[in-house]
């Protein structure tokens, strides 16, 4: 990557900053800053998750069972427990149902690839989760795809519920989750995650997602997609999430 280049994409992350501190979302970035392709994606990614410090963890997820992975980096300053009080620059509320793992182990890079369950064994415990969407577009979805991909994939906050002691005994194609805002259901899917087998997302951030994490960390958090799509909420709103067997969580917006 060429030092011009470098300045085009440190100047795509610095709009994308202006435009989610100060709450004026923009339309798209210029075409000249766009990123072309996956590593410029995931550079622009990085620079804006440095601007608001240490990564609390990685969003993961694949559009259908076949895709390859995308990931991207949560800011830990977003990760908060169910129940929370969500408030600052937030125009857009966009809300989805995931199910989350937090990481009870380091699992450093190494030549020999982890297997499935030495990944699974290092997974302190699995937790309902709503990831918040909060992008710096007007509208992320009509825009560049790689240019909402660099916008942290839209992510702009991350709410816990408990811990599910028992997941490894769950038949995850007839979890059914419910996501209601203000107590009226929104939305219901069953064994509805895009990725198919989601487990599979642990190893493959483990192993080929290594060389950008550094190696996942102990007290990270790994998130595994939406079983919803998304939907959105107003200020003010309480919003609920519940899976059958994993379990549930709230949030309210300011």
């Amino acid at each position: 990557m060429t030092g011009n280049r470098e300045n085009d994409l440190e100047a795509a992350a610095n709009l994308l900053l202006d435009a989610r501190r100060t709450n004026t979302p923009i339309a798209d970035l210029p075409e000249n800053l766009r990123p072309t392709n996956l590593e410029e994606v995931y550079a622009v990614q990085d620079a804006i998750a440095e601007a608001y410090g240490e990564i609390g963890g990685w969003k993961i997820g694949a559009p259908t069972p076949e895709a390859t992975p995308l990931f991207a980096p949560m800011p830990a300053v977003w990760i908060a427990p169910g129940g929370s009080l969500l408030s600052g620059n937030r125009w857009f509320r966009g809300l989805e149902a995931e199910i989350a793992f937090l990481v009870g182990e380091d699992l450093p890079p190494r030549a020999t690839p982890y297997s499935r369950e030495e990944v699974v064994a290092a997974m302190a415990s699995c937790h309902p989760v709503i990831e918040v969407l909060e992008p710096g577009f007007s509208d992320p979805f009509k825009v560049d795809r790689n240019s909402m991909l660099a916008d942290l994939q839209l992510h702009g906050g991350f709410i816990y519920g408990p811990a599910f002691d028992n997941w490894k005994s769950v038949d995850f194609n007839t979890e059914k989750v419910t996501l209601a805002v203000d107590g009226v259901i929104r939305i219901e899917r069953t064994g509805s995650n895009t990725s198919g087998d989601f487990i599979k997302l642990l190893p493959w951030l483990a192993n080929e997602g290594a060389a950008r994490t550094g190696g996942l960390r102990k007290g990270q958090w790994i998130t595994t997609g939406s079983w919803i799509g998304y939907t959105q909420a107003d200020a003010g709103s309480t919003v609920d999430v519940i899976f059958s067997t994993v379990g549930s969580v709230s949030l309210r917006f300011a």
